[in-house]
């Protein structure tokens, strides 16, 4: 059986035992180094290159969003799994989001899906299910949305909140509400997890990167 070197970081010194403790007991896994802040974690993934990183997306020093997009623009080659409140919605890029409150058995078997190139995407409740649509209907889909629209969209799947979406696009927060909710209304569903995973399965699809989902320079007031 193959050992997966691992890195973990978490601001919580008792969940960095356990996360340490758990995996310890399997002989599959092989924590390399555990971290209490992001610049450490940023620091250990590039100077080790384990096979995964589990990290806490709230991370002092460098946010878990920040690692994510240095891994990216790097190519970096571990996968990172963030392990965060059952809430979070997914990020772009990232390989899965394990919730906090799962038991160990849970965290183990996903992350040994991870490290065998499967993604793992926070489970969804019922009224959470993500539509399957083929590249045909999923780009008529898109075709209704205006440019802004799409922007929001990719920003909403790599985790970004209303007031972060809104500080980054130079617009208010009550702006960026409406606009999720023409959103919705365009593409028939009811929230902004269902809207991430639906971002996310698409760019799979399309080989689009986190990178790449989002375009900076469009006009400011198309969409608005």
């Amino acid at each position: 059986m193959r050992c997966f070197s691992i890195v973990i970081a978490d601001r919580r010194p008792i969940v960095l035992q356990g996360l340490r403790a758990v995996l310890g007991a399997h002989s599959d896994f092989n924590v390399v180094a555990s971290c209490s802040d992001g610049t450490r974690c940023i620091e250990a993934i590039r100077s080790l290159r384990p096979d995964l990183a589990i990290l806490n997306i709230s991370l002092p020093g460098t946010s878990g969003l920040t690692i994510l997009a240095i891994a990216n623009s790097e190519k970096l080659p571990t996968r990172l799994v963030f392990f965060a409140e059952p809430a979070t919605s997914a990020a772009a890029g990232a390989f899965g989001i394990i919730p906090d409150d799962v038991t160990a058995a849970v965290l183990v078997q996903s992350l040994r899906q991870v490290a065998h190139g499967q993604r793992v995407l926070p489970l969804l409740s019922s009224d959470q299910t993500v539509p399957e649509m083929d590249a045909v209907v999923w780009e008529n889909a898109l075709a209704v949305l205006t440019d802004r629209e799409r922007e929001i969209m990719h920003l909403v799947s790599q985790g970004l909140s209303n007031k972060q979406i809104g500080r980054q696009l130079n617009i208010s927060f009550g702006t960026i509400k409406v606009h999720l909710h023409h959103i919705y209304q365009k593409l028939e569903i009811n929230n902004r997890t269902v809207l991430a995973g639906l971002a996310i399965s698409h760019n799979d699809r399309s080989g689009i990167t986190s990178q790449d989902a989002v375009s900076p320079h469009l006009p400011q007031g198309n969409g608005k």
